[in-house]
């Protein structure tokens, strides 16, 4: 697959983000400050790992183009900026002890979250800019193309989910003075008890999942493209294309339907762990559903047989039809 050079913006985007991923764990270890019930440097490391991996995969799909190259370009470099602000306003909130999403409890923290907002939806349209020129960029192997056309498509409907973060509680409508607007939690206060490392909600629902599974398709879906290939080759034999691009749309599928199914529990305030019968019924027929189409695409196709057997056959019976049947 050609390569015409990485977007250089996004891969400075990516080493700020390494540099912040390491001064967050230096904060996680000398700073104890809990904020919002997690450790307070805990979320400008989770933006900043999601944030580089996010940026070295546009950046590698912007070097696959051949057309609209420079308008990938200036969407990356919007994305490479607008998120290198929002990091910057993040830590910005950190170091005073504040919480950067949601906070209206003063003209500041209201203007910070508002141009945060404003980054976050000049981002989303960025990105929907790239996943149409990926969608159009021919590529010549099919299952990648798609993984990363899906992929895109997945990722924007990931990060659109965001969105409903943003919308007031119920709790909130009713105590207007309460500084908060939005939250990541349903039907329980953000800041109680949250799982391990990812801070999701262990109480109620959390719509962070959904988003965080979604926006990171783009980089699932073609690193399974990536290994079908590989392990195709690996084992003696010739990939085939056809087989591995329907396993891909398969997993796409039933990917998406993942996300769908962890918007669904979350919207319904019910936590990760803790599904009801509704849930798991619809997670068991989400596999099996996986389960059976992917087990119908690794079907491989069946080819003419070819060969000296076969000529010889097709000789002796042209031979037969010339000189004719022995009559009775």
């Amino acid at each position: 697959m050609p390569v015409r050079g990485l977007h250089k913006p996004l891969t400075y985007l990516v080493a700020a983000m390494a540099v912040t991923a390491v001064v967050s764990l230096v904060g996680l270890v000398v700073d104890d400050r809990v904020l919002a019930g997690e450790p307070i440097w805990l979320k400008p490391l989770k933006f900043a790992v999601s944030l580089g991996v996010y940026g070295a995969t546009l950046a590698w799909l912007h070097s696959l183009l051949s057309r609209g190259r420079r308008v990938s370009w200036w969407a990356g470099t919007a994305i490479a900026a607008g998120s290198s602000s929002e990091m910057a306003l993040i830590v910005t909130q950190v170091v005073r002890g504040k919480r950067s999403h949601f906070n209206q409890e003063t003209p500041l923290d209201a203007g910070v979250y508002a141009v945060m907002g404003v980054i976050v939806a000049v981002l989303w349209l960025a990105t929907v800019v790239i996943a149409v020129l990926l969608y159009r960029q021919p590529l010549p192997d099919r299952a990648t193309a798609w993984a990363i056309r899906l992929g895109a498509a997945i990722s924007v409907v990931g990060l659109a989910l965001g969105f409903l973060m943003s919308m007031p509680t119920a709790d909130q409508l009713a105590d207007g003075a309460s500084g908060i607007v939005g939250a990541h939690s349903v039907g329980v206060p953000d800041g109680g008890r949250n799982l391990p490392v990812t801070g999701w909600s262990a109480e109620g629902g959390d719509l962070r999942i959904a988003h965080f599974i979604g926006m990171h398709a783009l980089q699932v879906l073609p690193l399974l493209a990536l290994a079908l290939s590989r392990r195709a080759s690996g084992a003696g034999r010739p990939a085939d294309g056809t087989v591995r691009l329907r396993v891909v749309i398969v997993a796409a599928a039933g990917y998406a339907g993942l996300v769908a199914l962890a918007a669904w529990q979350a919207l319904r305030g019910q936590p990760l762990t803790q599904p009801d019968g509704p849930t798991l019924g619809a997670a068991g027929g989400l596999v099996l559903a996986w389960l059976t189409a992917t087990l119908l695409a690794l079907r491989t196709p069946r080819t003419p047989r070819t060969g000296p057997s076969v000529q010889a056959e097709a000789g002796a019976g042209a031979r037969e039809a010339r000189v004719g049947t022995p009559g009775p």
